[in-house]
């Protein structure tokens, strides 16, 4: 069963090539449901049934994970019946009998405009701040993922026509626009990007280097905006990916159609992007709430 594991993880990467994050997410949550059937004595695929099933989401349930990781056990629980079928080492998925869990709707945390003003505005008085800004502006001006943003290369940014070629989930590519903030700040960084550089990784073509010289990483860029928040002294809990959000929801706020932001964030379903009207329909009301002048005496 292990093996079958195995096969399935080498399938998705290099034959669905599904990107590294996902594999590794579909990685743990299938080794998990390995061991509960270890545990419970199941030593074949073609021995579980529906009931069985429903048991391991009850584990789950009780070990508290919230309805969306439930939810995405169940995809990739799914996803690898569905693969073991193709192969011919079950008979019938049963998860075609297993109904997906109710997602409690999640609404992304947004931040206010001042909040944003203060993560941009940076002191350029070394490369590495210079290097942060032009990052932060490229993640809030277009709305990049982390993984997204530390693999933009020196070629990624055509300069003359403002936009930026990026590599999405699943290796799919867009384009989308490079505002002047996020131009200006690329632009002045890569005047001091050389003395980033060290002889080791003199050819790296990443465009953000960390201070060894290499290509920076999601824990770095995740280190950096940490440290920010906290010398800011914003109380908003923030993640990289809160820019996105935030991206998202300005442009909304601002006019934008829900299929353009859609494509800007290279989200393969309009549903994704369709979360982003619920945080405006939010602060529709607070703000009714708020400045309705006819309120009790």
């Amino acid at each position: 069963m292990l093996d079958d594991l195995k096969d399935y993880l080498s399938y998705i990467s290099l034959m669905k090539k599904l990107s590294n994050n996902t594999v590794i997410n579909y990685q743990k949550d299938l080794e998990n449901y390995l061991l509960y059937l270890k545990e419970n004595n199941k030593n074949s695929f073609e021995s579980i049934d529906v009931r069985f099933i429903d048991n391991y989401l009850q584990y789950l349930r009780k070990k508290g994970l919230s309805s969306r990781s439930i939810a995405r056990h169940i995809t990739a629980i799914r996803e690898f019946h569905k693969y073991l079928l193709r192969e011919k080492k079950i008979t019938k998925n049963i998860l075609d009998d297993v109904e997906n869990v109710k997602q409690s709707k999640y609404l992304p945390t947004i931040l206010k405009d001042e909040e944003i003003d203060k993560i941009l505005d940076i002191d350029l008085d070394n490369a590495f701040k210079y290097r942060d800004k032009a990052m932060l502006e490229l993640m809030y001006g277009s709305g990049l993922r982390v993984s997204e943003l530390v693999n933009l290369t020196l070629y990624s940014i055509d300069m003359e026509n403002d936009i930026i070629l990026i590599e999405g989930k699943g290796n799919k590519e867009r384009i989308v626009p490079l505002n002047p903030y996020a131009k200006e700040a690329v632009n002045n960084y890569l005047k001091v990007r050389n003395t980033l550089v060290k002889k080791k990784y003199a050819n790296v073509d990443k465009l953000f280097l960390n201070n060894h010289g290499n290509g920076i990483s999601r824990q770095g860029f995740n280190f950096i905006l940490k440290n920010i928040l906290e010398e800011k002294q914003i109380k908003t809990h923030a993640t990289p990916h809160t820019l996105r959000h935030t991206f998202a929801t300005d442009l909304l706020n601002n006019g934008a159609d829900l299929k353009s932001i859609q494509e800007l964030l290279g989200h393969s379903d309009i549903a994704t992007t369709s979360i982003y009207t619920h945080v405006v329909n939010n602060k529709l009301k607070e703000d009714y709430i708020k400045y309705n002048a006819r309120k009790e005496e």
